[in-house]
């Protein structure tokens, strides 16, 4: 069977998507190995039925790590067996494409997200430049690949001319286990914390809410965001857990009273987002608040599972965290309603798309 290489930038640790592609490649039979970064607090891999190898950096961020990571990773692809690399967005389109070429095999581009339109990018006239003629040259040149929704592959088509499938970011059907009851109330906000995500208007909103909010991840605002809250009087509310494993962030979910998944619409990315929480928090049963953005809208439409906010202004998400602990009515409702929902978007139904992929290729 063929082996495959996908490659990131990340340390492989939290990254519960390409866990759930490359274990199902490598059920199907394939020989997968996921490559990415490791840095100075990388703790060890979980095994898994995959190969993982990480590529240690000088640099930790900037051009500088951007520059070295893509040229470790070319002489890595040119020195590794495989027949087909697949590269996640743009950052590591470029050692994919040579090396593939060279090699004269096989590529695929799995754009998890439109990369040129995140809001760190997009903020940095320069650095948004570089980025979109990197797409603009790379991206056409891979005939193959698939991203997470219908808006982004469309988006791509246009941009790029490509023809990509969707395989949306769902999570593995698993059993409601019975969790402990936590010591306190409490609602949670899973992923990044980056621009974007609303941490800005979030945090200044907990004045106004009578429950903990737990964040589980980190990122470019993570600092920032610990100081805001410390600025606002609502430290003691929010307790902000850094990078969490999938098996505690689960748990974690499990016992939540209800998630958040907002984002900015600035840009592209953002409003055209599908972001794992969305649909973890399904998966867990529990309600959420999400914005009110196309792909979250058709899902709600759908299936009734989130009550949706028109902005993300302070006294908005204050409104909707304390409707939602308070209208026993709408909650028991929206909890329902996801019991139904995540046994219709789960990994087991969204797998098929994957391996039929690879199988054609």
């Amino acid at each position: 069977m063929a082996r495959i290489i996908f490659t990131v930038t990340n340390d492989l640790s939290y990254d519960q998507r390409m866990q759930r592609i490359c274990t199902s490649l490598a059920n199907a039979g394939y020989e997968v190995c996921l490559t990415g970064r490791k840095l100075n607090h990388s703790g060890p891999l979980n095994p898994e039925n995959f190969q993982q190898k990480r590529l240690p950096c000088l640099f930790t961020k900037g051009f500088l790590f951007y520059a070295e990571f893509n040229f470790r990773l070319f002489f890595y692809l040119l020195f590794t067996r495989f027949d087909i690399v697949c590269a996640i967005d743009l950052d590591t389109i470029l050692p994919c494409y040579f090396a593939s070429a060279i090699k004269q095999k096989k590529r695929v581009y799995d754009a998890h997200e439109l990369f040129t339109e995140q809001v760190e990018i997009i903020s940095r006239h320069l650095i948004h430049r570089i980025w979109m003629a990197i797409g603009k040259w790379a991206v056409p040149k891979f005939k193959s690949g698939y991203t997470v929704n219908h808006f982004i592959r469309d988006e791509l088509q246009k941009r790029y001319g490509v023809d990509y499938g969707v395989i949306r970011n769902l999570p593995v059907l698993s059993q409601l286990a019975e969790h402990n009851t936590p010591p306190f109330q409490f609602i949670i906000c899973q992923g990044a914390v980056n621009h974007g995500r609303c941490f800005e208007t979030l945090i200044p909103a907990m004045k106004e809410v009578n429950t903990r909010l737990i964040v589980c991840g980190e990122g470019n605002f993570f600092e920032q965001a610990k100081q805001l809250a410390i600025a606002n009087g609502v430290a003691g509310k929010i307790e902000f857990k850094g990078y969490t494993v999938p098996g505690r962030l689960k748990e974690l979910t499990g016992q939540a009273v209800f998630g958040l998944t907002l984002f900015e619409s600035t840009g592209f990315n953002q409003y055209y987002s599908s972001g794992n929480k969305f649909f973890d928090y399904i998966m867990a049963t529990i309600p959420q608040i999400c914005v009110g953005y196309p792909v979250y809208k058709a899902i709600n439409d759908e299936f009734d599972i989130a009550l949706l906010v028109d902005d993300t202004e302070p006294a908005t998400l204050s409104k909707a965290i304390n409707q939602l602990l308070t209208d026993e009515a709408l909650y028991q409702r929206l909890k329902h309603n996801c019991t139904k929902a995540r046994l219709a978007l789960n990994w087991e139904t969204e797998e098929k798309t994957l391996i039929e992929f690879y199988s054609k290729l």
